[in-house]
């Protein structure tokens, strides 16, 4: 057997001339996280995302041929672990069969660690599917750490989303848990009723636990060998820049040919055959031949996340910069422009929501996929509104809003501003990135819309007012479905707001801080004379250009806070404002639509 050869120690059988099975056509190629999948719909009306590694093997992977009900409930073998794990071989194709390992994912779950594992990795979450197949490539490339050290791993093959629906008590997932994560993030959905198996390649072989036992020698002694042999496998992983949050003796497997040079010693019948054996066993994970399988709990350290999302920060920055710069579009994605704003979208496959990024640079699509911003922890902006500042994964500052496209505005009685309230509703997702846009190129300082969000999941609140649903049913995806959907929620992103563009192209280290008017003037930042009249300037500037502000309030308007304190000023000792809510801004005649012609 090879020794560190990522791709030969799963075993994977490849066809040498595919045969006209070999592609499960008709599909499409999809890029999720970095990782290129091959994606079709299966004979049962699921989903499958073959990888690199599954494609060649595709006639295997079909799941008539593992995922036939009476097949694997017959044929699967639970292994050992917290989570519903299966050995599992594929039917016989063309004399062909290949063993598989078949897991559910558990993102959403509570993650059952010890106390001290627990204290450590505080804030760990199982991995989404997309995520765990994105690490699992980056550690069997191993282009972190040194480059004589290859940590070997099962082939990723595919993921497999069946089409039905779970219930709740079904899924695994505690009503508790949904609801804390509901209450951290209200209006984004986590797909608790979708299932996720992933498909790994067997490596054969056991674990050092299993072959550590096998041997007869005593507890202490079992426990003194692991105790050297788990720690060198946990430190080769952070040499390569990863960390496996509930890391085991279990999850590190020696081939079969090693088992059976182990199991010889055991036949010569020597007293000092287990700790002979042991000693053979110690030599092989110092030699590094082993594998590491099990990986929902799959983490980069915290040094090379770092690098990593320093590193996808720079190219998103440059991405945005760069983003209406038409790029090269993945098969899966699409350049569409809604209300002047071209927009790349596509489907999004973790949570069958819908994703449109602004812009033509197809590369900005993964940094707004909701795995990367829904999970993170998060900043609650608004007491009124649920907005929300995040740091995501890839080091990168948004604020996402949910909007409240659907609902009429409700003022209290004596309002000043009821007159012109009376039958007024929130503007759709789209509309509000629309004036985003048109509001920049008019010399207005805007915050900037990054992204809209669809979910998947169906909003559970009921729509008080559908007018802009049928104003916009005329305005639809790609594949032909409505842009706004009334049965589903959405999520505006916008770009942190951390000083004016100037103030951040020269700065270094610090930014600046964003405050809006009404809390400047509450706290003293600005005098009240000087706040009014920012406020009442920006009021002034869109009626200039033909809008309805009365219901925009001080706190729709954003100034930054210098990192030595007070308000950012330009050289003439200006203050630049920048507006944040188009919820409530309308044209006084006609629609945005025509405003932005």
């Amino acid at each position: 057997m090879a020794k560190n050869d990522n791709d030969t120690k799963a075993s994977i059988p490849h066809r040498s001339a595919p045969g006209a099975n070999a592609l499960p056509l008709p599909g499409s190629l999809v890029t999720i996280l970095g990782v290129v999948y091959f994606h079709s719909t299966t004979s049962d009306g699921g989903d499958l995302y073959l990888t690199r590694f599954g494609l060649p093997v595709a006639h295997l992977l079909d799941t008539a041929n593992w995922y036939d009900p009476k097949w694997f409930k017959s044929r699967r073998r639970r292994l050992e672990g917290t989570s519903a794990v299966y050995r599992l071989p594929t039917k016989e194709v063309d004399g062909v069969q290949l063993d598989l390992v078949v897991k559910n994912c558990r993102v959403g779950e509570d993650v059952p660690l010890e106390t001290h594992t627990l204290i450590e990795f505080m804030n760990t979450e199982f991995n989404s599917p997309w995520e765990e197949f994105a690490l699992v490539m980056e550690l069997r490339a191993g282009a972190h750490g040194p480059s004589d050290l290859r940590i070997c791993t099962q082939q990723p093959l595919a993921i497999y989303i069946p089409p039905e629906q779970m219930q709740i008590w079904q899924s695994g997932r505690s009503r508790d848990k949904i609801n804390r994560i509901h209450a951290r993030h209200p209006g984004v959905e986590i797909d608790i009723l979708r299932q996720y198996k992933l498909v790994y390649g067997w490596i054969p072989g056991r674990d050092i636990l299993q072959l550590l036992s096998a041997s007869g020698m005593s507890s202490d002694d079992l426990t003194d060998h692991l105790e050297v042999m788990t720690p060198k496998v946990i430190n080769d992983l952070e040499r390569k820049g990863f960390v496996v949050a509930d890391m085991k003796p279990a999850h590190v497997i020696i081939s079969d040919e090693d088992c059976q040079a182990v199991d010889a010693i055991a036949t010569a019948g020597d007293e000092e055959a287990p700790h002979q054996q042991a000693a053979l066993l110690r030599d092989f994970v110092e030699k590094g031949e082993y594998s590491v399988v099990d990986y929902e709990l799959l983490l980069r350290t915290q040094a090379h996340e770092e690098e990593v999302g320093n590193a996808r920060r720079h190219r998103y920055l440059d991405d945005e910069r760069d983003r209406m710069i038409a790029t090269p579009l993945p098969e899966h994605l699409h350049c569409i422009e809604i209300m002047g704003v071209p927009c790349v979208c596509g489907h999004v496959e973790s949570t069958n929501g819908y994703l449109w990024v602004v812009g033509r640079n197809a590369r900005l699509f993964d940094y707004f996929l909701p795995e990367r911003w829904r999970r993170t922890p998060n900043w609650s902006l608004s007491q009124r509104s649920e907005v929300f500042y995040t740091f995501t994964k890839d080091h990168i500052h948004i604020v996402w809003k949910t909007s409240r496209v659907g609902e009429r505005l409700s003022l209290p009685d004596g309002d000043p501003r009821a007159s012109v309230a009376v039958g007024a509703a929130y503007n759709s997702p789209f509309e509000e990135l629309a004036l985003a846009e048109w509001l920049n190129g008019q010399g207005v300082y805007t915050v900037y819309m990054r992204a809209i969000y669809m979910t998947g999941s169906a909003k559970s609140e009921q729509s008080t007012d559908s007018g802009r649903y049928h104003t916009h049913g005329g305005i639809v995806t790609p594949q032909g479905d409505p842009v706004l959907r009334e049965e589903r929620n959405y999520v505006t992103l916008r770009g942190f707001f951390n000083g004016s563009d100037s103030w951040v192209a020269q700065a270094h280290g610090r930014l600046c801080k964003p405050v809006d008017l009404g809390v400047a003037r509450r706290t003293h930042l600005l005098p009240a004379s000087e706040a009014d009249a920012l406020y009442m300037r920006m009021l002034d500037r869109l009626r200039e250009l033909n809008l309805e502000p009365s219901l925009l309030e001080p706190n729709d308007m954003l100034v930054a806070v210098h990192p030595s304190g007070g308000i950012l000023r330009t050289p003439k000792g200006d203050i630049e404002v920048h507006l944040a809510n188009f919820e409530l801004l309308y044209p006084r005649t006609g629609t945005i639509a025509d405003l932005v012609k």
